[in-house]
């Protein structure tokens, strides 16, 4: 193996992988989230969240620094449903008192939760590595 090669199968092993499980029809393999999905993903967390709850999480978990908008906040969560990172369900709120909306809720699923523990497993591996 040749050290390009071997700096290349180096930065395989390291990095998140490009794919991150299977697409919602079974079928070949989903793209790496991109870095608001990423923030999405890590704003859900271990618990089942509400859309207002995640940019709420996004906005106080980096004192006011950032933020996401509701007009990109919704098609970021479909996407993350479509690559099975995320799923939701409805909730069981009566409709009247929210105005006729349900809210609806979303946690990771097994596959999202193996993609943030790959990128925290590769941002721990950056803190850590040493030049050889």
């Amino acid at each position: 193996m040749t050290t390009s090669q071997q700096s290349k199968a180096r930065t395989a092993q390291a990095a998140p992988s490009e794919t991150t499980g299977v697409d919602k029809n079974g079928k070949g393999k989903a793209s790496k989230p991109t870095l608001r999905e990423q923030i999405v993903l890590f704003a859900i967390g271990y618990q089942e969240r509400y859309g207002l709850e995640i940019q709420r999480a996004v906005k106080e978990c980096s004192g006011g620094t950032e933020s996401i908008s509701i007009g990109s906040l919704y098609p970021t969560l479909h996407s993350l449903e479509q690559k099975g990172l995320v799923s939701s369900r409805f909730g069981e709120e009566v409709v009247e008192e929210r105005g006729g909306a349900r809210r609806r809720y979303y946690s990771l699923t097994s596959d999202g939760l193996s993609c943030i523990q790959a990128i925290q497993q590769y941002q721990s591996e950056l803190l850590t590595w040493q030049s050889t």
